[in-house]
């Protein structure tokens, strides 16, 4: 797909295209469209081939047959595969495997003189991308459901005035599979699951496409893989280190101390996973859709061509913010956590890495210009929730995690991690100072010691 279906904003050149074929996980029988018949197969008509009419009509109905839940999940996991398959996604190699565990153990051992937090890391892998989509999709599949229920909402309101017109808008193939799924009396439910099929489909070329970039579980920010797994991706972490003229091994090495970090974090502040998470789910709900661009569309669907309504809506934006109260809060909340998490963790792992790895300094200048600039992970929430994924503030709030460090040593400052009302706002940003040496209650003396980190548990790791 060469745009956003459903009309997730305007189209982007650099958009990729969502290949089909025989790839990893795909439905396909052999075209280029992951909805297997549906693709490929010329325009349907009074000069069509009944025969393989019939056999889109069959594949139309069992896509229309999910039963998941709003969004087609099992169609985005076709897509997304196909997507990371077409463009060459090799299984990891014995010997990128045991680098990955290697550089994993290491790194999480460095960080032991950094950080408080005890590691969070209880089985170590490497990723093929495909993986990395198998892993990250039961994150995926619970941000997407507000959309979902969007698009959902918004199909079945185009029944609501005139069942009989709204079956007119249908060119005559999609007439035809209306009348083959029990005629108007299944008409609610087949858009239903249009709505749930276009959501899908993009949620799965968005997943494949962030998979060609990323290089570990944790590298959009978020915690998306199985808490408590440790992973990079061989690919992604080569890809990285292309151009920058440093070793490999280092590369490697700066990216796994990342990945401990942010496992230290989400594995022993338990309220942070849910905040953050919490945050895009708050901030999706408050989208509205576009029914009338959606409606203007309808005459365009052509089950013979799955690209015929990203084309109509190409230009539309029928996936808006609101621009509530609610809305704006919940995306200053998500922007302010995610830099603190962001900056907490660019900050041990450069007190970890500042002995030990030359080229820290150009990796860590590296990572901020690829989050600044926008990189995988804004796009992908662009594309699914209408919402740019940047830390704007990474250097102010890197700002204050060393600030306090240097004011009340490592200890002082992982304990503002014990309480969500401890950590620094928005406001706090504009004076990091302040914030580091106007707020007594940081003292880690003066915190009650059940609401502090975990204990550590036992050593060692189980790696597979």
């Amino acid at each position: 797909m060469t745009e956003p279906p459903f009309g997730f904003g305007p189209g982007r050149d650099d958009d990729p295209d969502v290949p089909g074929g025989s790839g990893s996980g795909g439905s396909g029988s052999g075209g280029s469209d992951p909805l297997g018949p549906l693709g490929g197969m010329g325009p349907l008509g009074p000069m069509g081939d009944p025969q393989q009419f019939a056999e889109a009509l069959r594949q139309f109905a069992d896509l229309m047959a999910y039963q998941g839940g709003p969004v087609n999940w099992d169609l985005a996991k076709n897509i997304a595969r196909q997507t990371v398959a077409a463009k060459g996604d090799a299984s990891v190699l014995d010997s990128e495997r045991s680098k990955v565990v290697e550089a994993l153990r290491l790194a999480d051992l460095w960080l032991e003189d950094a950080t408080e937090l005890p590691s969070g890391i209880r089985t170590t892998q490497a990723w093929s991308r495909a993986e990395w989509v198998e892993a990250t999709l039961p994150v995926w599949s619970k941000l997407c459901d507000p959309i979902a229920a969007r698009a959902v909402e918004a199909m079945s309101g185009l029944l609501s005035d005139d069942p009989e017109e709204l079956s007119g808008d249908l060119p005559p193939e999609m007439r035809a599979m209306v009348g083959g799924l029990g005629g108007l009396g299944g008409l609610g439910e087949m858009m239903k699951r249009i709505g749930g099929m276009m959501v899908g489909g993009q949620a799965g070329a968005a997943v494949g496409a962030l998979a060609e970039e990323v290089v570990s579980s944790t590298d959009v920010g978020l915690p998306l893989g199985p808490e408590g797994v440790g992973a990079l991706l061989p690919a992604g972490v080569a890809a990285f280190g292309a151009g920058l003229s440093v070793d490999a091994e280092e590369v490697r090495l700066f990216l796994a101390l990342r990945e401990a970090a942010h496992h230290r974090l989400f594995g022993h502040v338990p309220w942070l996973r849910a905040r953050l998470l919490g945050a895009v789910e708050d901030y999706a709900r408050g989208i509205k859709v576009d029914a009338s661009a959606l409606r203007d569309a309808m005459p365009q669907i052509d089950p013979s061509n799955p690209e015929a309504l990203n084309e109509a809506l190409s230009g539309a934006a029928l996936f808006q913010p609101e621009d509530t109260p609610e809305q704006k809060a919940a995306l200053a909340r998500l922007e302010t956590v995610l830099a603190l998490v962001e900056g907490w963790v660019a900050t041990v792992v450069a007190a970890a890495a500042a002995d030990r790895l030359p080229q820290a300094t150009a990796l860590a200048e590296a990572i901020r210009r690829r989050r600044a600039t926008g990189g995988p992970a804004e796009r992908t929430f662009a594309t699914l929730v209408g919402l740019e994924l940047r830390p704007r503030r990474l250097r102010e709030a890197g700002a204050i995690w060393e600030g306090l460090t240097g004011e009340r040593g490592i200890a002082g400052r992982d304990a503002v991690w014990a309480h969500p009302d401890l950590l620094p706002t928005a406001d706090d940003f504009d004076d990091p100072e302040g914030f580091v040496r106007g707020r007594p209650e940081l003292d880690i003396s003066d915190l009650d010691a059940d609401a502090g980190p975990d204990e550590k548990p036992d050593e060692g790791q189980e790696d597979s």
